[in-house]
């Protein structure tokens, strides 16, 4: 195995390990200092942080304003108090070493005043911003103005193409790296294309290969190039290190410092990761951000995937094929199905689905009636968490602050699920595991194979550090 050397990123020659950020309260201050400590790059997520009161406990998240937007500035207030909380508790457990990154999505709700709530309150603490989800043009403007490095997360070379062209040439000498987030094999929202085949995974050689030819093109030859989603042992990529061809290359783990002591996961989370198995973490399409996403198969997703089988379209005028009356809610305004989606509706509410909930896309969906409670309610309880959301057809831009579209049901309110997960105590914590949102990259059946975790161990950063270097 070659030696796994030092690497200049952001200012400094840290080791070529970066910890990915997990948003809502996964990647904290403790994570992301340890992993400073031991010589990489830590990475705080400052999505939905935790803070904590005067006595040191969490402070939970919620919510006291009537409308979404009072609810959307609480949110925001939220965000920047435990993402400088983080940052803090970072900063003091890293000790001077390694790098702290700050990350955050870019279709979060107001993400741009929360980096700089976050940078304004932790000033010279923060040394990189990592961002993705969706095209981040202006955090180059953001970074020049706090000072610090940025660091684009893209899955093509096309994407870094745009977002140089239009804003990061004006910005080249803060670039620490380029993050190339594999859309099929990272944890979390990943960046597939409409022309990508979510069942189809490429080999990410060719594609960072011509991420360095179009880096190259712009004098970005020693920016090096930070290789995340399908990382586990550096021995498997020992032709990417010291590779001339791709220029330097660091490597991100996102799942790994999940099973660590230092880790703020529920002990439920912990446990089900070591029971994984190949095949238990797939992407699907449920979530309100339209991204493709990477979780665990649980009674969550099956829910989901269930409540999309159960849909017919409909016609609110009899045409074509849909000319047979069916009431719909309970006012039974009508609606006109097709004879044989009259059947399957029968069907399902036979079998207790006896609510039929209007989507955007002219279909209708079955539902039991207190699933139709739970939605409707999540959908009034909207506090503005993404930019955008397909769940309440919330928008950040006024004056509506609605998006046009009506509300689509067959997805959820993705910050109460990671909000749920993440929180998770007392002896229900299988249960909660079991119905919420957890992400993870498709690897993570790997933690029930590998050697290291054997015998129940669970590794400090410190050691997972010094054991990814070894490369086994």
């Amino acid at each position: 195995m070659k030696a796994i050397n030092t690497l200049r990123m952001g200012g400094a020659d840290i080791l070529p390990l970066v910890e990915g950020g997990k948003g809502v309260s996964v990647s904290t201050g403790a994570s992301a200092g340890a992993w400073a400590a031991a010589g990489g790059a830590g990475t705080v997520s400052i999505v939905n942080a935790d803070s904590y009161d005067a006595q040191g406990n969490v402070v939970p998240q919620i919510y006291h304003g009537r409308t979404r937007r009072e609810r959307h500035e609480e949110l925001v207030n939220y965000a920047i108090a435990g993402g400088i909380a983080q940052v803090r508790i970072a900063h003091e457990m890293a000790g001077g070493k390694g790098r702290i990154h700050a990350n955050i999505l870019w279709e979060m709700g107001s993400a741009e005043r929360v980096i700089m709530g976050v940078l304004e309150g932790t000033k010279g603490l923060i040394h990189g911003l990592t961002c993705g989800a969706g095209m981040p043009y202006r955090l180059a403007d953001i970074a020049t103005q706090y000072g610090v490095h940025y660091y684009p997360i893209v899955s093509s070379a096309r994407a870094f193409n745009a977002l140089w062209k239009r804003s990061y040439n004006k910005a080249a000498g803060l670039l620490g790296g380029v993050v190339y987030e594999d859309p099929w094999r990272a944890g979390g929202h990943n960046g597939l294309s409409n022309t990508e085949n979510p069942l189809g995974p490429e080999d990410p050689y060719p594609r960072v290969l011509a991420l360095r030819q179009a880096m190259r093109g712009f004098g970005l030859d020693d920016t090096p190039i930070i290789m995340a989603g399908g990382v586990w042992w550096l021995e498997e990529w020992e032709d990417w290190i010291d590779n001339p061809e791709l220029g330097p290359v660091a490597f991100q783990f996102g799942t790994r410092p999940l099973l660590t002591t230092e880790s703020p996961i529920p002990e439920a989370w912990k446990q089900r990761l070591r029971t994984l198995r190949q095949g238990d973490v797939y992407l699907n399409r449920f979530s309100p951000t339209g991204f493709y996403s990477s979780a665990v198969n649980n009674s969550f997703l099956q829910e989901l995937q269930a409540r999309s089988e159960r849909q017919v379209a409909f016609s609110a005028e009899p045409v074509g094929t849909h000319v047979v009356p069916y009431g719909v809610g309970a006012r039974k305004r009508e609606v006109f199905l097709a004879a044989e989606d009259l059947e399957h509706a029968q069907n399902w509410e036979a079998q207790g689905f006896t609510e039929a909930m209007r989507t955007p896309d002219s279909t209708l969906i079955f539902v039991t009636p207190d699933r139709a409670r739970e939605i409707l309610a999540d959908q009034a309880d909207c506090m503005g968490c993404l930019s955008e959301c397909r769940f309440s057809n919330w928008s950040q831009r006024g004056p509506s602050y609605s998006n046009g579209h009506k509300a689509d049901p067959r997805s959820f309110c993705i910050q109460k699920t990671l909000q749920d997960v993440a929180h998770a105590s007392g002896p229900d914590q299988d249960a909660v595991m079991d119905n919420n949102l957890m992400f993870g990259g498709t690897n993570a059946w790997r933690f029930s194979t590998d050697p290291f975790y054997s015998n129940g161990f669970v590794p400090t950063v410190g050691q997972l550090v010094e054991r990814i270097c070894t490369g086994r």
